[in-house]
């Protein structure tokens, strides 16, 4: 059984916050993709340029070697990391069958004000609207994908995931010939 988890949304969304918070209920390794960015793709964003495919695919790339690498060593993981378009997921589905996405959902406004409160963090809030741009919502035949609104507070999101998260574990190891969704 594949222990491995992406927390996904646009940025300022609270994958960071929540994927921690998650490892921590779990005892899984927690990983913040941002922290595999190029140099390169860093000083984009911070200077409010958004990133394309030919940046993303790379770090992606390295995502995925991430999630294998837990999964060989039969070690949990969730990963913070923004998998906003189809085939972005689709790139670390195939790194790692089996994994999972637990979407982080909410309005603009509510995200907009919540960067506006971060600090030390690259990601400016100039570059939300390029994100929900790109942003793919996921469609219901992604049956891996748990989507989360995130206007209650964060630990209520937890909460949440973690609910829906040890469900699927329990049943997966009650049935282990049948594929969890």
């Amino acid at each position: 059984m594949t222990r491995a988890v992406v927390v996904m949304g646009v940025c300022g969304c609270g994958k960071s916050a929540v994927a921690s918070s998650l490892a921590s209920q779990f005892g899984w390794r927690a990983v913040d993709a941002d922290d595999l960015h190029s140099r390169e793709a860093v000083a984009k964003m911070r200077a409010g340029q958004a990133l394309v495919d030919a940046d993303r695919f790379p770090w992606l790339d390295r995502v995925g070697a991430v999630l294998v690498e837990a999964a060989a060593e039969s070690q949990g993981i969730l990963v913070a990391c923004s998998a906003l378009r189809r085939i972005y997921r689709d790139r670390l589905r195939a790194a790692c069958p089996g994994v999972r996405f637990v979407f982080l959902d909410g309005s603009r406004e509510l995200i907009a004000c919540r960067m506006a409160q971060r600090r030390d963090h690259y990601m400016p809030t100039s570059l939300l609207d390029s994100q929900l741009r790109t942003l793919e919502r996921p469609g219901t035949d992604e049956t891996d994908v748990l989507r989360i609104d995130i206007e209650p507070p964060l630990t209520a999101v937890v909460r949440q995931a973690c609910d829906v998260l040890q469900l699927s574990e329990s049943a997966a190891a009650e049935s282990p010939t049948e594929p969890h969704p």
